[in-house]
Order: C-alpha cells, then sequence, then structure tokens
C-alpha cells in the first residue's frame, strides 16, 4: 500500500522522489518510467532498459535512442577537474559536454562514457571501458581507453551461430525478442547448470 502511494506521489507529482527511490523502485521498467517522468534526461527513446545501478552524473546534457541497454555503467557529462583549474588560474573554465547514445546500444557493466561522445547506432561498449571519444556505427569498443575491437554484425551473427548449439536454443526462441519470460526462466536457468556443471549434481 505505501509503496503504491509512494509510486503514485513520485511518478505522477514528482514529490518524495528520494524516498520513492530508496523504497519502492524494485524493477528495471518502472525505473525507466520513473527517469521518463523525473530523471531530467534530454530524451529517452522507446524499449530502453537502465539498469537501477546505472550512473547518469547529467542528466540533462544526455540523450538516449530506442533500443538501448545501460548496465550498471556511468555516463558523465562533467570533468570537475575544472574547478581546480579555476582557482589555480583565478580564472573560471568550463568542461562539459553532451553525450548521446543512438540507437541499438549496449553499454556493458563498470563501462564509463565521458563528456561529448556519441555512441552507435549499433554499437557495444565492453564491461570496464573508458569511452573518451565517439564510437562509430556499428563498432565493439573495449579497453581503457576504448578502441574498436569488433563489430556489431559480426558479433551479432556469431551469437546466433552459437546460440543454435545450445540444449537450450528451443527456450530462447520461445522467449522471442522480449529477452526475458518468467514462465520459462526455471528450466532455462535448470538446463544452463546442468549444462555447465554436468559432474556436480
Amino acid at each position: 500500500m505505501l509503496r503504491r502511494l509512494l509510486r503514485h506521489l513520485a511518478l505522477r507529482h514528482g514529490r518524495f522522489v528520494p524516498l520513492y527511490r530508496r523504497l519502492a523502485v524494485r524493477t528495471v521498467p518502472e525505473h525507466v518510467e520513473f527517469l521518463r517522468a523525473h530523471g531530467g534526461l534530454r530524451h529517452i527513446g522507446e524499449r530502453v532498459h537502465i539498469n537501477l545501478g546505472a550512473n547518469i552524473t547529467d542528466p540533462a546534457y544526455v540523450w538516449i535512442g530506442s533500443n538501448v541497454v545501460l548496465s550498471d555503467c556511468s555516463l558523465i557529462g562533467h570533468d570537475a577537474s575544472a574547478a581546480v583549474f579555476s582557482q589555480l588560474g583565478g580564472e573560471a573554465v568550463d568542461a562539459v559536454g553532451r553525450i548521446v547514445v543512438h540507437d541499438h546500444v549496449f553499454i556493458g557493466h563498470g563501462a564509463i562514457v565521458l563528456r561529448g561522445v556519441s555512441i552507435g547506432p549499433r554499437a557495444i561498449v565492453a564491461a570496464g571501458a573508458v569511452v573518451t571519444r565517439d564510437v562509430p556505427e556499428g563498432a565493439i569498443v573495449g579497453g581503457v581507453p576504448a578502441r574498436v575491437i569488433g563489430r556489431f554484425d559480426d558479433y551479432h551473427a556469431r551469437l546466433k551461430a552459437e546460440t543454435d548449439t545450445l540444449p537450450w536454443a528451443t527456450l530462447i526462441r520461445q522467449r522471442g525478442a522480449s529477452g526475458f519470460d518468467a514462465t520459462l526462466e526455471p528450466e532455462l536457468v535448470r538446463q544452463r547448470v546442468a549444462h555447465f556443471f554436468p559432474d556436480r549434481r
């Protein structure tokens, strides 16, 4: 009851937001709905998945396209070292920039995207990468600083071929484009565990 009331007040009226975020937000779709209504992002497209642990420091400068997945990554739109330089030289400087995440992009766990960067479309940022410059369309980037390590289409083809060989491929096809089906998940986990640990039953 309290959770429902907090949800209503936060999503519809923008009230009690810190309390709502601490006590009520439990699912990614609800988190995205909240960000769409009150997160201050410049734009959020359709079919977007933003983990609850994603850190977007300057939402006003962030534009997110459709079919985007943000893992527990960081999008940092400013460089706070500017304050040090401002105090050192006595003259104010600024270090801020927009971040654009185009359609069909995945940003992996622990990745950091810095100010002034545009990603994609159809691009992947590997886990732990530090992105300091634009990511070309169709590229996979990884490393510190991030560099191109592969192609989106090649990786997609490799994953399709690999999936066809898996004992649970039929279940994956049944899930369809949504990528998750709560009714299939227990059997999917059971088959994966039996495959990964055949001697540990």
